[in-house]
Formats: structure tokens, C-alpha cells, sequence
């Protein structure tokens, strides 16, 4: 019996299978399995391999400890892009850039690469989505029309290698990695097997002409990059372009690099003419904020290196029916809950028959659990009806004993509060700041017990 050359491969995590079937078996995803040609099954899938050839190549070995040059970065001119690219892209890496629809990617690209052109880099930007009359329009818009980029409406694969490697540029911007696709392959564009083979053959070419490539990418629903994983693990930084629409700033976050730290971000603020730099995001995110109000506090958090002041809004209401209701914006739900467990077991606080709701201002998304200190200062605070200290904020990490524990940075995270004018703060025992007065807590109940006085 003739052997099918049909396989199955999953949209969501690239496994491949024999036969269709309603669940993916590798990832759980349902409706995800589409027919594909068993040629553009990826790597160690059913497809027949390529035969070997009889000549070995010798395994080149070097000293760990031989001397490297740290490669020269191109500075973009954005400081916050460079910022989060660790000081600047290097030559010969590819980058992966994801963000919702609409929220600026192709925007912050086009700023870059204009003024890497403009610096006397050879820039190449590829628009698969739209067509270069399109792209010149939103150029001339944001001032750069004189810069010297490159353009090109494409997304056959083939014709965008033979064009890079007819001109090598220093760094070329395909947007997006969704669109190409290769004549080798039977499967559609965008599924996974063009996706993966697409970006494969882009990071060949970055690797071996030197060639900075950025890639556009897609996000789901659930706000991760479209196309299978593997694609994450062959670019070597891989960047969230984050914000809210009703919103005016953006957030630019790395959560892979292998040139520079994951942790840091690049605050960005949407005006007509583009995107702006924004030198000081602890201001922006407290901007319009008024009076003392119960169920506002402020968190002197840290962003990569950078201390970032937010205010973090509580409402804690009667429960209007029989299931009380928890809502959270910017911070972990699960975090949350703990929280309203341990002030519940540890403190005697009702929250069992209460709406709890939870926002941090601005849109920001806060991942440290330092954060737990001023969560829990806003909840106690609407609870008791209290309004907390205006010029004070508050730091630190809360255990289920109740214990109040220590995070990294304090001084910084104080510094910047003072700064910014704030001359009180709530922090674990220990801590110590010039020009800022510490209120130490060891305990939530110390910290429901100081409230409570503020409230007499």
C-alpha cells in the first residue's frame, strides 16, 4: 500500500500528525490540525529525510578562552529601543517584534530605521501588509520622507533574498512574518510550516551577510506571538510592543535577549507625529493623579534597571449578589487572591462578601511581587474608608505567615521617590532612604494597625 505524503501539523505548536483529529495531542488545542504536503512537514516530522552525503565535514574546535571583540552596535537614535536592546542592535542577529494589531510596530520600525539611514547605515524596509505608496504616506507624516530607506511591497521569500543579498544592507525590517512565503512549500502563508521555514532562511541570511533582521509577527488572542514556538528560539531577541489604545504611551519589552538583559522596558507616548520618547515614565504614569483618595496607593516598583512609580486603585464594595466579584487590571489575579487570603486569615478582614476591584493606573502590567506591600495598603485603605498619605508610597513582599519581606533595589526605588517628591514610604524593616522618612512593617497586622490610626 502507497505510503500518503499528507501530514497534519497543529497551528498553535507545530506537532505533526498522520491522521486529523478534533484535539491536538501535543499541545491540547482544539481545531488547530490543517492538511499539509508531507514536503513542507518540518524537521522530524514523518517526511523523508534528504540522503546523507558519503563526505564528512572535520568538527572545527576553539578555546573557550580565546579572545572575542564585543561586536559594534548600531545605535538607532531611539533610547529606549536601544535601552531595551541592551545598548544597541549587533550585527548578525535577528529580532522578533510582537504587538496587537494597530498599536505602533511598524510605526516604531520605520522611526528606527530612518534614522540608522539617516546615520549612514544602509536600511531596507519590506511591508508584506501594505504597499509602498503606503508606507512612503506614513513616512512623510512623521517627518522622515528624506531619510534613505529602501522600500519594497513583497512577500514572496525567494525574491526578498535575492534582492538582500544583491544590496547586503546593514539592517532590513520584514513586516510581518505572517505574510511570506516560499515557493518550496505547498502549505499557505502564514500556516506553520511557511512561518518556520520563512524565518529559518531569514536568520541563515542575517547570520551569514551580517545583516540585522527585524521581524514583525502577529500575536493571538492571548497575546503571544502567532506561528509556532520554535521561531522564538531561532531570533535571538525576541520584543513585545505592549499598550492600550485609550491609552497614550507604549511599552516596549524584551522577554529574550541574548545581547542584553530581559528585564528592562522602553516607554514610548503616541503623538501625531509618531512615537515619543518618554525620559521619565514615573511621571507619566502618576500624571493627573489628585487628591488623597481612599484605595490609592503608590508602588515604587523596578523595571529592568529603571525604578518606575505607579499608582495602584482599590475598590472594595458590598457584594450586590450572592457571588462576590474579583476584577483585576495590570497585576496577577492569582496574586490578588493571595493577598485576600492572607489579610482574611491573618487580619480578620471580611473580603468574602465584598467586590474586590484592582487597577493599576496608566495600563501598566506589573510582574514583581514586590508589589504586594501597596496592594495590600490600597485594599486596607478602602476597606477602612481611609485615604493613604499623599506624598507617601509603598514597597515590598508579603509571605502567607503575614510576614512582610525585603526586595531588591530599595535604594533606588527610594530615590526615585524622592525625587519625584514623595517623602514617606511603607517598606519592610530595614530598609533605609535619605530624604524619604520609612514607616517600617513587619507584619500585615502592623500594617492594618497603622492604617487603622490614620483612619482614628
Amino acid at each position: 500500500m502507497a505510503r500518503s505524503d499528507t501530514v497534519y501539523v497543529c497551528q498553535s505548536c507545530g506537532g505533526v500528525h498522520a491522521k486529523w483529529a478534533g484535539r491536538c495531542d501535543a499541545c491540547g488545542s482544539w481545531n488547530t490540525l490543517v492538511e499539509e504536503s508531507g514536503a513542507s512537514a518540518p524537521l522530524g516530522s514523518s517526511a523523508k529525510a534528504p540522503s546523507r552525503s558519503t563526505r564528512r565535514s572535520r568538527l572545527e574546535l576553539v578555546d573557550l578562552g580565546s579572545a572575542t571583540e564585543d561586536p559594534k552596535r548600531f545605535e538607532t537614535g531611539l533610547r529606549e529601543l536601544d535601552r531595551v536592546a541592551g545598548g544597541g542592535l549587533v550585527p548578525g542577529s535577528a529580532v522578533l517584534v510582537g504587538g496587537d494589531p494597530g498599536i505602533g510596530k511598524s510605526t516604531l520600525l520605520l522611526q528606527a530605521v530612518a534614522l540608522l539611514a539617516k546615520a549612514g547605515a544602509t536600511a531596507v524596509y519590506i511591508s508584506g501588509e501594505e504597499a509602498a505608496d503606503q508606507v512612503r504616506r506614513r513616512a512623510r507624516r512623521l517627518g522622515l520622507a528624506d531619510a534613505p530607506v529602501a522600500l519594497a511591497a513583497e512577500t514572496s521569500l525567494e525574491v526578498i533574498l535575492d534582492g538582500l543579498k544583491k544590496e547586503t544592507p546593514d539592517i532590513a525590517v520584514i513586516d510581518s512574518v505572517q505574510t511570506l512565503w516560499s515557493d518550496q512549500l505547498a502549505a499557505a502563508p502564514g500556516t506553520v510550516a511557511q512561518v518556520r521555514a520563512c524565518a529559518q532562511e531569514l536568520v541563515r541570511f542575517a547570520k551569514k551577510k551580517n545583516t540585522i533582521i527585524i521581524l514583525v509577527g502577529h500575536v493571538t488572542k492571548d497575546g503571544q506571538i502567532a506561528g509556532p514556538r520554535v521561531v522564538e528560539h531561532m531570533v535571538d531577541a525576541v520584543l513585545y510592543f505592549e499598550g492600550e489604545r485609550s491609552h497614550q504611551f507604549r511599552i516596549l519589552r524584551a522577554v529574550k535577549n541574548r545581547f542584553g538583559p530581559t528585564d528592562e522596558i522602553g516607554v514610548f507616548e503616541m503623538v501625531d507625529a509618531g512615537l515619543q520618547e518618554v525620559a521619565n515614565p514615573s511621571a507619566l504614569f502618576l500624571d493627573g493623579r489628585g487628591e488623597a483618595a481612599s484605595g490609592a496607593a503608590v508602588f515604587a516598583g523596578m523595571e529592568g534597571t529603571r525604578p518606575v512609580l505607579t499608582e495602584i486603585q482599590a475598590l472594595v464594595a458590598p457584594a450586590a449578589f450572592g457571588t462576590p466579584r474579583r476584577a483585576v487590571v495590570g497585576w496577577d489575579s492569582g496574586r490578588l487572591a493571595m493577598v485576600l487570603a492572607v489579610l482574611e486569615a491573618r487580619c480578620g478582614l471580611g473580603f468574602g462578601g465584598r467586590d474586590v476591584y484592582l487597577n493599576v493606573a496608566g495600563g501598566l502590567k506589573i510582574n514583581e511581587p514586590a508589589a504586594d506591600l501597596a496592594v495590600a495598603a490600597a485594599l486596607i485603605s478602602s476597606f477602612l474608608d481611609t485615604a493613604l498619605p499623599a506624598e507617601g508610597v509603598a514597597f515590598g513582599e508579603i509571605s502567607l505567615s503575614g510576614d512582610v519581606r525585603p526586595v531588591g533595589r530599595a535604594d533606588a526605588r527610594l530615590k526615585e521617590a524622592a525625587k519625584l517628591g514623595f517623602n514617606r514610604a511603607l517598606a519592610p524593616e530595614g530598609v533605609e532612604g535619605a530624604g524619604v522618612k520609612v514607616d517600617s512593617v513587619s507584619t500585615v497586622q502592623a500594617l492594618v494597625r497603622r492604617l487603622g490610626q490614620d483612619a482614628v
